[in-house]
This record gives C-alpha cells, sequence and structure tokens, in this order.
C-alpha cells in the first residue's frame, strides 16, 4: 500500500530506509520527550538489522507493518501498526526538523482512511501524559483517552524506576472507516 497526500508520500518501510531511521533516533534522543519512550539503539548494525526486520514484517502480512513518511523523498518519520487482539496499536516518531507542521496528522489520517477502508476501524496508542505534542497529535485525530497507566523505561542513579503516567488513546473509526480521514488522502493501491 502506498499513498500520496498533498505533501506526503507514504509507503512501506524498506532496508535501506535504516540511515534515515538511524538519524529520527538520534535526534530524538535529543528531545525532553525521550525519557517517556522505550531508547532506540542507534548503533548503525543494530539499526540496519531492526529496519531489515520490520521491512520482511510489512512484505509478511498485516501481523506488523512499518511505513516509512516522505517529504520530497527523504524519510522525515515512520508510522508502526501492531495487531493486538482487537485492532491495532500505533506507534509513530518524526524527526524533529518535521515537527510542527501537520505532517504527522496527515500521514496519520491517510493511513487511517486506508486501513478503514480494509475494514480496520480500531487503533490503539500509548504516550506519556506529560508528553503534550503526541497527547495533541492524537486527540487531533479522535483519540480518546480511555485510561492510564504508571511507566518505566529508565532508572534513576540510585536504581530506582523513574515512573510517569502514561495515556492509553482509543480511536474507533465509523461505519465505513471514515471519522473524518478520508479526505487527507488520493490512496493508490
Amino acid at each position: 500500500m502506498q499513498i500520496t497526500t498533498k505533501r506526503l508520500l507514504i509507503r512501506p518501510i524498506h532496508q535501506e530506509d535504516w540511515p534515515s531511521i538511524r538519524a529520527i533516533w538520534e535526534d530524538f534522543s535529543h528531545s525532553p520527550y525521550a525519557q517517556y519512550d522505550k531508547p532506540h539503539s542507534t548503533d548503525p548494525e543494530d539499526v540496519r538489522a531492526r529496519i531489515a526486520r520490520w521491512a520482511r514484517y510489512t512484505a509478511q502480512g498485516m501481523e506488523h507493518i512499518f511505513f516509512a513518511v516522505c517529504r520530497q523523498d527523504r524519510v522525515i518519520g515512520y508510522i508502526a501498526f501492531n495487531r493486538r487482539a482487537q485492532g491495532y496499536e500505533i506507534g509513530y516518531c518524526f524527526h524533529s526538523a518535521s515537527h510542527g507542521k501537520g505532517y504527522a496528522r496527515e500521514a496519520h489520517a491517510a493511513l487511517f482512511a486506508a486501513l478503514g477502508g480494509k475494514g480496520i476501524t480500531h487503533f490503539t496508542a500509548g504516550t506519556a501524559l506529560a508528553n503534550t505534542p503526541s497527547v495533541r497529535l492524537l486527540t487531533s485525530l479522535g483519540f480518546r483517552l480511555t485510561g492510564t497507566e504508571k511507566v518505566s523505561f529508565y532508572q534513576d542513579a540510585s536504581g530506582r524506576d523513574i515512573v510517569f503516567d502514561g495515556g492509553i488513546f482509543a480511536l474507533s473509526l465509523d461505519k465505513e472507516g471514515d471519522h473524518g480521514h478520508r479526505e487527507a488522502a488520493e490512496m493508490a493501491f
């Protein structure tokens, strides 16, 4: 599945995208919001192997799907869909140079429209409640906060878990698989 929007090309991730994903993770590691996410190895061999797995998963079916979000042939972010008992859990990361321009919202809306058209209508996402840009993105896409949980990915100097409040968000598309996202994309399958 490949989608073209007004400003973006959204396509399955390719093995050759690893340097771009590595740059995104290196950039993200300097963000104040990195403390609310699992650390990503930026070792070239680790990233190369991980992105090769993502490309294989995407080519094999619908269990785990990874999309590269491109602006003028440059990967500016990615969006992942992982099948759960009901629907898909999403994950995403965009290079900070692309923040605040609506690219993440545009890409997500296009993918929700395309997947909704295939009968996939339920999505979940988790993010730290203190990660206001991520919370703002999810709510702008129609996600609702359905619960919270205590989460920890790091420890302090004494070895104690650094715990934060994580939000659990859910989106259910309407019967037509739309929920206002269809206008976001011209789809090419």
